[in-house]
């Protein structure tokens, strides 16, 4: 791999693993399978990274004529999807998101009789393919619109984060216990910095498009 193939790797990887988040997802997802039996949680985990990919994969291969069908320019596009994803940073850092997430798993858990497949809802979206991932994918190919090898690198990485996921996700049982709060919150402030960073490039980007453009 060249170095600058490797750097759209290690930018994508980064962008993508903070914002979908496979580490925060996995307590959520036991919180919602809690009381499942294995094959249910299997399944859930399969379906659930399954339809969330394909959302990605159309949003990544169709979102600028999805974009260019309701006039919204690129620029205007990397702009608001930066200020989103510094959003999302700052919620990561200051722990609003994962309240937000506990709540919301919460309530679900409440209505476990009448909602026991959370694999469209709200697995694979919003917390698999939520705002924020289809914003990433869309800029990350964005950004390598003219590579065809570079674009092959960031599907590739998308799949290796979901992999991810779904691995997680599969393991949760046994991995329920050694996941500790105290653990998943440095992780989630930590990558929540470096996410913060990413989206005022992102922003940086889409006024220098728009300026130049």
């Amino acid at each position: 791999m060249t170095p600058a193939l490797f750097d759209i790797a290690l930018t994508a990887f980064v962008t993508l693993f903070v914002i979908i988040d496979p580490l925060g997802l996995l307590p959520i997802f036991i919180g919602l399978t809690q009381g499942s039996n294995a094959a249910h949680k299997r399944r859930m985990a399969l379906k659930g990274t399954l339809i969330g990919g394909c959302i990605l994969v159309f949003f990544a291969l169709f979102g600028d004529r999805f974009l260019d069908l309701l006039g919204v320019s690129l620029s205007a596009f990397r702009i608001s999807g930066g200020v989103m994803l510094f959003i999302i940073a700052l919620e990561m850092v200051f722990d609003k998101r994962t309240q937000r997430r506990e709540h919301n798993a919460g309530e679900l858990k409440g209505a476990k009789k009448t909602h026991e497949d959370i694999s469209v809802f709200p697995l694979a979206i919003p917390l698999i393919s939520g705002p924020g991932a289809i914003a990433s994918v869309m800029l990350l190919m964005s950004a390598n619109k003219n590579d065809l090898l570079a674009q092959g690198v960031v599907f590739a990485v998308l799949a290796g984060v979901l992999g991810l996921c779904l691995i997680l996700f599969l393991l949760a049982g046994r991995l329920e216990k050694l996941v500790g709060d105290t653990i998943t919150h440095v992780i989630s402030r930590v990558l929540g910095i470096v996410l913060a960073a990413l989206a005022v490039q992102y922003i940086l980007d889409g006024l220098k498009i728009g300026l130049l453009g």
